[in-house]
């Protein structure tokens, strides 16, 4: 089982909030168009893919929802410190 992190690692992600709990990072991502949200996504999911870790998301037309947290650990972990890292760098 991965080790989670204390929530403050997560403080210093740009836009990214922790929720009161400490168990999850949540953002949301707004791009020019539908076509630039599905293309976001199609990135980070082949990213997550990879990490074998997957978001929490919604899109609807030009916005992304995501939440991110390690379920199998009961909070953050590393994992959730890359993807959103990684989430970050895609959106441009």
């Amino acid at each position: 089982m991965p080790e989670t992190l204390n929530p403050q690692q997560f403080n210093d992600l740009d836009n990214w909030d922790v929720d009161e709990k400490g168990q999850k990072i949540s953002r949301s991502f707004k791009f020019k168009d539908f076509k630039e949200a599905w293309a976001f996504m199609s990135k980070c999911a082949d990213y997550a893919e990879k990490m074998d870790h997957h978001p929490e998301w919604s899109n609807v037309y030009n916005k992304v929802e995501v939440t991110l947290t390690t379920h199998d650990a009961g909070g953050l972990t590393q994992k959730d410190l890359h993807l959103a890292q990684a989430m970050n760098s895609f959106s441009g």
